[in-house]
């Protein structure tokens, strides 16, 4: 069996965490192993060490989009490839049958690194609206939207807009797993 590997790109609160969800139920149903490999590892990390230099708290699983956004600006500015590079050495190291990738948005040097190591990616959609909310259900100590704005100029192999239902999300998305395998 080939490795399948997917890259969920969309903007913040389109539902790319909950996509990576269902790719894992898609791969246990398979009886497939199946690992999550972070763009941004890199950048959680420092964001957490940032927090704990000023003597901060920072909630588990919160993302300070601001300072995430200025950290990736300081790594890329420095060396360009850093993030995609620090991620392929950890891609290296992944054995499994399905590898996902939910944080991608440089179209630049990240998105070419993912795709020349066969990753496929998957442009998730939803409303405005909806978006919004969800972002504001986050609970993120700060919301930005600039590492997204070249979102359009990475070439998705599938979109699907996440609408509906849980159940009709899911259907989705296995569908159109169950043709990329």
């Amino acid at each position: 069996m080939t490795t399948l590997r997917v890259s969920v790109v969309g903007l913040a609160g389109a539902g790319k965490s909950t996509c990576a969800l269902l790719i894992a139920d898609f791969a246990r149903e398979q009886g497939l192993s199946h690992a999550v490999v972070k763009l941004a590892k890199p950048l959680y990390d420092l964001q957490e060490q940032v927090y704990l230099r000023s003597g901060a708290t920072l909630p588990p699983g919160a993302q300070d989009q601001v300072l995430m956004e200025a950290l990736a600006d300081a790594m890329r500015r420095i060396r360009p490839t850093s993030i995609v590079d620090d991620f392929v050495a950890r891609l290296d190291r992944t054995t499994a049958d399905v590898i996902v990738n939910d944080d991608l948005r440089d179209p630049h040097h990240d998105a070419p690194g993912l795709t020349r190591r066969g990753f496929r990616i998957l442009r998730i959609t939803c409303d405005e609206d909806v978006r919004q909310k969800r972002l504001a259900e986050r609970g993120d100590p700060s919301l930005a939207d600039r590492s997204t704005r070249q979102i359009d100029q990475i070439r998705p192999d599938a979109i699907i807009e996440n609408a509906g239902s849980l159940d009709e999300y899911r259907a989705k998305v296995h569908t159109l797993l169950r043709g990329w395998m």
